[in-house]
């Protein structure tokens, strides 16, 4: 039950429910779309009686986190963005600007459902003429990845050795 917590006892602040739970995926914001005449659209008698619409990207894992790095070096980590849906979709990746240090490499084009593409975050360590920083900088940037149906949001994080 939502209203008392494990041992029994009535909660005292409100649950919060995760995003999934809500119908929509962590660090994603739905865009407002019309129809595309067309995009490729699956229409089986298997699907033409489900509630919700089978589409979208998942990306594996949800966030990065580059952990401690040494200035002057260049780190990188492979992101998988997989296709959960039943057509096919195109994305593509808002690049952060160059004051991060951060760039992903991948190869454009359509993904079919069911598979993947891989990102290639890559990031350049260094840090920008800050003083009182006491040896560590942190950088913390989301990367947009711009797909048909939302925009989903890849936090990428990492503390610079000064």
């Amino acid at each position: 039950s939502l209203l008392v917590n494990a041992a029994g006892q009535p909660r005292k602040e409100k649950v919060k429910l995760p995003s999934s739970l809500h119908g929509r995926k962590p660090n994603s914001i739905p865009n407002k779309k019309t129809e595309d005449p067309v995009a490729g659209k699956v229409n089986t008698s298997s699907l033409a009686t489900t509630k919700q619409r089978l589409s979208g990207f998942h990306l594996i894992p949800l966030r990065v986190d580059f952990g401690v790095l040494k200035e002057g070096c260049t780190y990188a980590a492979t992101v998988i963005l997989k296709n959960v849906g039943v057509d096919f979709l195109r994305f593509r990746v808002k690049q952060p600007p160059p004051h991060t240090g951060l760039r992903v490499t991948y190869t454009p084009g359509p993904v079919a459902a069911g598979l993947q593409v891989e990102l290639e975050v890559q990031i350049f360590a260094m840090v920008i003429g800050r003083e009182d920083t006491d040896g560590l900088e942190e950088i913390s940037h989301d990367i947009e990845i711009l797909t048909e149906t939302e925009t989903l949001l890849l936090p990428v994080r990492a503390n610079i050795l000064c």
